[in-house]
């Protein structure tokens, strides 16, 4: 990496750290901030409890006009005793409710969650709800209002039926498959008068308070979003970010997805939900057990004469690719669901590393029954051995600037003067030709390891196979591994000290310090100069990194810290198998042969020479226009 790419690196990272710095609102705007927003907290609380009264008492009204009126269409249905119905299988329970006939709890088999439970409980009673409405004639029919009777039931089946007035039904169909998709229709009865004769469509609305199922809150929160695909694109997700997200989807979608880091509840509509589907994300705050609240408003063909039942399924259970790529086989929509997409694995350069790479080595290791602190080391290694006939041969470029550094400095000594600066430069390009060496190979390294540190910054923090195992003195590779924790939150740092990000910033500084002293060795006159100047700048990143990584999982943590171990090493081995005399000895034979035989430079040389060239003639010009 030259001179230039460092700086520039390294300025970057000052003007974020200071711009940070900059921002922080004082401690008067801090707590003028929070009173404002306690006021506005205040207004909306008051503006959502008045709708949510003004809601209830018109439900409640219609309840009640409902049940005293016989006429009404599903009066025997209005009553009831609130049943329960399970649906199990070995992965997962599922508890449905005879008051709106939809499931209210979703147990998670076989994954324990952060408090030590045995099973992860995805949603509970009020946290979730699904509602079927349907716009009748003279009475809009809302299944949250009514009583279904439960009927074949067992352990993968059941079906609830509400009773309409006229003697027919609303009936909810349920067969749960052998994993984690659950088979679902909606169809009616002795209904088709109850409608106009143009109504084909019914609406939906479904919404969860979605649960904190991670140590670390921080960290969890940034991979829980309401994803959604549409019909005929990819998929996409609202801000995990921003404090309140709506957002109206134009295009006709496949499915929404209610989305944890690692566990997902899918609705999936065979016929399409509509266009101009609502979609809502509200985050949590910390502390409470919640993540956000998402909400959905969907519609979806429905036949109200009986003939074609509304088919629709869900998937509740992990986020795992292989598992979720299953799934679209299972499904009788028909569709290209790509739910493997819930797993994020970033964008297209690097979700291709990540799916055609790194997924199969991942697979193929943990099919070996190895620990996950092991398969990162390996998949590692194997990196490491990829590249390193690309990293050996920029190494030696680095190495053939540092023998010839005696020579390039002779050879531009004339040119010390500032004015001289860019005659120097020609110079040496020069003279790194006529040796047949490449200044520009030395970026090689972060060329080809950077890829391949974002793919894998991508990668671990979404492989569910990370969630629950432990290494050494790790005991969840999934979130962060504090050495020390405390109550209160520390802007910019949290509330605990991760000892793998420590390692890995620490690895870092030394790994810096070597890189740097490799680029020192190849500079010349200024250049050392400069490169000493900015050494203490080449500290700041590992600092800005420990901010970022500190809520991190200590697996991707711990996976830098054995990448920058074995980089250091490698680069530890190249130099002590270097023999700078026989390497010069080469340069200067190829230095006579080119001597012999001049070759005219080409490509990336060629174009610098003449930049620079251009430049300084640009330059003598300038000068001899302020002589005049």
């Amino acid at each position: 990496m030259n001179k230039n790419t460092t700086i520039g690196l390294l300025l970057m990272a000052l003007l974020l750290i200071g711009y940070t710095w900059y921002v922080q609102p004082s401690e008067e705007q801090i707590a003028m901030q929070r009173q404002e927003d306690s006021i506005a907290n205040a207004i909306k609380q008051k503006a959502e409890q008045a709708q949510k009264a003004e809601e209830a008492a018109r439900k409640a009204q219609a309840a009640t006009s409902a049940k005293g009126d016989t006429s009404a269409l599903f009066h025997p249905a209005l009553n009831g005793i609130n049943k329960q119905v399970t649906l199990k299988n070995d992965k997962v329970e599922l508890t449905l409710e005879t008051k709106g006939g939809v499931i209210k709890k979703a147990k998670i088999l076989g994954f324990k969650d952060h408090t030590g439970a045995p099973d992860v409980t995805l949603f509970d009673g009020k946290d979730q709800s699904l509602n079927f409405m349907m716009a009748g004639k003279e009475t809009n029919i809302i299944t949250a209002d009514l009583y279904f009777t439960p009927s074949n039931v067992t352990d993968s089946t059941v079906t609830m039926t509400a009773q309409a007035g006229n003697g027919g039904a609303l009936i909810l169909d349920y067969v749960l498959g052998k994993d984690y998709l659950l088979r679902m229709s909606v169809r009616a009865e002795g209904l088709a008068g109850m409608f106009a004769p143009n109504y084909r469509e019914m609406d939906i609305e479904w919404s969860d308070l979605c649960r904190q199922q991670e140590k670390g809150f921080t960290f969890e929160n940034r991979y829980a979003t309401l994803t959604y695909k549409e019909k005929e694109g990819g998929t996409d997700y609202l801000s995990e970010t921003s404090a309140k997200e709506d957002e109206k989807i134009e295009e006709k979608l496949d499915w929404v997805a209610f989305k944890n880091q690692f566990f997902s509840a899918v609705l999936i509509s065979k016929d399409d939900f509509a266009a101009n589907s609502l979609m809502t994300s509200i985050p949590q705050e910390k502390g409470s057990g919640y993540l956000k609240q998402y909400e959905a408003k969907l519609k979806t063909a429905f036949d109200p004469t009986g003939a074609k039942p509304t088919v629709l399924e869900m998937y509740i259970g992990p986020n795992d690719f292989r598992l979720l790529q299953s799934v679209e086989k299972e499904s009788i929509s028909g569709k290209e669901l790509d739910l493997q997409k819930l797993v994020y694995l970033g964008w297209p350069l690097f979700r291709i590393i990540n799916r055609w790479f790194t997924l199969y080595v991942f697979d193929w290791l943990t099919s070996l029954g190895l620990n996950m602190g092991i398969v990162l080391i390996l998949i590692t290694l194997l990196l490491k051995v990829i590249t390193y006939p690309m990293v050996k041969k920029s190494y030696m470029s680095s190495a053939k600037m540092r023998v010839l550094r005696p020579k390039i400095e002779e050879a531009t000594k004339q040119y010390d003067k500032p004015e001289d600066q860019m005659m120097k430069q020609q110079a040496m390009m020069a003279m790194y030709s006529k040796y047949g060496v490449s200044p520009l190979s030395g970026c090689l390294p972060v060329l080809i390891q950077m890829p391949i540190w974002i793919a894998m910054f991508n990668f671990v923090p979404n492989a569910i196979q990370l969630r629950g195992e432990s290494f050494l003195w790790i005991s969840d590779l999934s979130t962060y591994d504090p050495i020390i924790e405390w109550n209160k939150n520390i802007w910019l740092i949290g509330d605990h000290l991760s000892l793998t990000c420590i390692l890995f910033c620490v690895a870092n500084v030394l790994y810096s310090i070597m890189s740097m002293r490799q680029q020192r060795d190849q500079m010349v006159g200024q250049q050392a100069e400069q490169m000493k100047m900015m050494q203490w700048m080449m500290y700041l990143m590992p600092v800005m990194f420990f901010f970022i990584f500190n809520d991190y999982s200590a697996g991707l943590n711990f996976y830098y810290f054995i990448s920058l171990f074995f980089s250091a090493a490698i680069m530890w081995l190249l130099r002590k198998t270097t023999n700078d005399e026989k390497l010069l000895a080469i340069l200067e034979a190829r230095y006579k042969e080119n001597q012999k035989n001049p070759k005219k430079a080409s490509g990336l040389a060629a174009r610098l020479e003449e930049m620079q060239r251009q430049a300084q003639e640009l330059q003598r010009q300038r000068e001899q226009g302020r002589n005049k």
